[in-house]
């Protein structure tokens, strides 16, 4: 029977590609504010541990630190930490550990595994170097390849396009927000590092299966509270642009599924019909809310007054149709002027236009898709 190679490894990209369960030894604070996709946090030390440690550190140096950190970790919180990396290693026999630089903590968590009786490699390097390499990951795939922006007016089903092409990238996808006032999903966005770890780790499985070009959709800097990285920002403001068009009928349906159908569902799942409902109708009037200033006192209280309408109809009876009112006001009286006004000021680089059918013929045949 073949026996894995319990080697340490610095061999990022097979790792990254390859999925395999990262067992993450930080602190949760620090998982907190970056992970992997899929890894799992169980700390050598909690927040509090790690704390004193740091400050013991500062104060008597490296020696007394690594003093106070076993005294802390000790006894049964120690066995209990223990047999939980066990457990992960015995289900996940394929994964690795790491910790922030790939050093004391996770060598330690190597060491008492062992001891236990499970031999479990680590990342060399530790999330740092993972991390790092994500980055220029993403810095290269900038410089080398081409991209194409797929713009038009809201509704339009931009995602809808992207999502099946082979080098597409879903940058709201990865965002967790849907990119316009309204975007918000009912559970929160990644924080800004795992936001770029995950578009990252896109880029190299794409770039890995053969992708050469991309094809994103046209946003701003900021997808909600996620900040592209900069330098793919400046590359989409000069990247050519396939523009999707499509009827007024068919935009307002596509923006009540989202918007109004899907959003409520994901907030009743979440919290039960009634409180559900309750919190959905609130997201929709804070998002109208939150672009008062730009609409005028005027159209944001007529709008408001529509959706308010169709809000309390919906409660009562499940109707979903009066939604459609405010959502064609809104385009018509807001969205649509400020999408032709951006259209107009980037017309240099529209190379095509036209509905779902003809833009995915035209970016094959452009060969923007391997």
């Amino acid at each position: 029977m073949m026996t894995r190679d319990t080697s340490d490894t610095s061999d990022y990209r097979s790792l990254l590609l390859s999925g395999v369960a990262l067992l993450d030894v930080r602190a949760p604070v620090e998982f907190e504010k970056g992970a992997f996709p899929g890894a799992v946090n169980l700390p050598l030390m909690d927040d509090e541990e790690r704390s004193r440690v740091g400050i013991c550190y500062k104060q008597q140096g490296q020696e007394a630190a690594i003093a106070l950190g076993h005294r802390l970790v000790s006894g049964s919180v120690k066995e209990a930490r223990v047999a939980a990396w066990a457990e992960f290693a015995r289900s996940r026999p394929d994964g690795f550990m790491y910790c922030f630089r790939g050093g004391l903590r996770s060598k330690i968590a190597q060491a008492w595994l062992s001891e236990a009786g499970v031999a479990y490699p680590r990342v060399a390097g530790g999330y740092k170097a993972m991390r790092g390499f994500l980055l220029e990951t993403l810095a290269q795939a900038v410089a080398e390849c081409r991209f194409v922006v797929l713009g038009g007016m809201t509704g339009t089903g931009k995602t809808d396009v992207i999502l099946p092409l082979s080098n597409g990238l879903d940058l709201e996808g990865h965002a967790h927000h849907r990119g316009s006032s309204f975007g918000r999903h009912a559970t929160e966005q990644p924080s800004q590092i795992d936001f770029e770890n995950r578009l990252a780790i896109d880029v190299l499985k794409k770039r890995h299966a053969g992708a050469s070009s991309f094809v994103v959709e046209d946003e701003g800097q900021f997808i909600g509270r996620c900040n592209l990285p900069l330098e793919l920002y400046q590359a989409m403001k000069e990247s050519p642009i396939v523009w999707l068009e499509d009827s007024q009928g068919s935009r307002v349906q596509r923006i009540l599924r989202d918007y109004v159908i899907d959003l409520g569902q994901e907030f009743v799942a979440l919290h039960g019909r009634e409180q559900g409902m309750r919190l959905f109708a609130e997201r929709l009037r804070t998002s109208l809310d939150n672009i008062r200033r730009r609409l005028g006192d005027q159209r944001h209280r007529q709008l408001r007054q529509v959706m308010d309408a169709a809000l309390e109809e919906q409660m009562r009876s499940g109707d979903i149709e009066p939604h459609r009112e405010w959502i064609l006001g809104l385009l018509e009286q807001y969205y649509d002027p400020m999408y032709v006004y951006q259209r107009q000021q980037k017309a240099s680089r529209i190379i095509f236009s036209g509905d779902r059918d003809a833009v995915s013929a035209y970016l094959v045949q452009r060969r923007y898709l391997p």
